[in-house]
């Protein structure tokens, strides 16, 4: 490849050139700073350079955004699938390696890191410290291509359909819960139905639609919109907002066990509760999995930590 003149290419001009097709692909240099692992001043140095070098203007940048130039859509069009092959000629060449190593990013559903990340990264660092986990926690549905993770983990029910998804948990029982004081005061709902004369505390997902309790009994499945002066995104927000006898929560019953068992919740409607989607890890088909990626997987099914 050249522009204008004798030029040969450079062990910088390749880095460069991977840094220029995250900045391409995400629009953003901070985008592209957090999915390269280094500082958006140091992307922004590095496409200087890069201009100075090959004589050239790649980016057209304003404080808002960046926007590539005739020459900088053309280079990604040239050289794009070329690095994509040479990273996934690099990624199997771990397989031969004693000692996996590399980074991976995923996004994880806040549930998640309790209940399946938490308890396997202590297996993980010792038998692969060579591997670089980077986990961003949200609630949020993103486009985990775009955002430049490796993978995400979600309830089955919400991975989108057009990413490979792993099953990486059991289905997972949904139940009702509230603090004695608050069952104490107000009284315990005998069916889903007595829920529209309590304070309850109301789940906003990650699209900011309200989320419906759903309830099963006797092979009847049914969804309630629970009305409640409280509206948390966050797990750990709604669990405190039950511990502290504010209203009556929805949430995974493995989230909420440990506070049954010490006496700060108390499950009602036990006999209503619902199945749903275990957790599942999800990623983009065209794309070769990552081996970090795919120990991590494997840890997680082979020591099941979500009982």
């Amino acid at each position: 490849m050249c522009y204008g003149g004798d030029m040969s290419l450079s062990r910088t001009d390749l880095a460069d050139f991977a840094y220029f097709i995250a900045i391409a692909k995400h629009r953003s240099f901070r985008k592209a700073a957090t999915e390269m692992g280094v500082s958006s001043s140091a992307l922004s140095h590095a496409m200087t350079a890069l201009e100075e070098r090959r004589g050239v203007r790649l980016l057209n940048r304003t404080t808002r955004s960046v926007t590539l130039t005739a020459a900088g859509e053309e280079l990604q069009a040239g050289i794009a699938g070329s690095l994509t092959t040479i990273g996934e000629a690099a990624e199997r060449l771990d397989r031969y390696r004693d000692m996996p190593a590399g980074r991976i990013r995923i996004n994880v559903l806040e549930d998640a890191v309790p209940l399946l990340i938490e308890p396997i990264m202590p297996v993980f660092v010792e038998r692969y410290p060579e591997v670089e986990v980077d986990v961003s926690v949200s609630n949020r549905l993103i486009d985990v291509i775009d955002s430049g993770f490796d993978a995400g983990i979600r309830y089955g029910g919400t991975v989108p359909e057009d990413m490979i998804a792993q099953r990486l948990s059991r289905d997972i029982k949904w139940v009702a819960a509230a603090a004695p004081a608050y069952l104490e005061r107000f009284g315990e709902p005998a069916t889903p139905n007595d829920l529209a004369n309590h304070r309850c505390v109301r789940i906003k997902l990650g699209n900011d639609q309200l989320y419906p309790w759903e309830f099963e009994r006797d092979g009847e499945e049914f969804a309630v919109t629970v009305p409640g002066p409280l509206t948390a995104d966050a797990s750990h927000t709604v669990l405190g907002f039950g511990i502290s006898g504010a209203g009556i929560i929805y949430g995974s019953e493995p989230m909420l066990r440990p506070h049954v068992a010490v006496g700060a919740l108390q499950i009602v409607l036990a006999e209503w509760a619902s199945m749903g989607s275990g957790f599942h890890a999800y990623y983009p088909s065209r794309r070769q999995l990552p081996t970090g990626l795919r120990l991590l997987i494997d840890l997680i099914r082979e020591l099941q930590p979500l009982k």
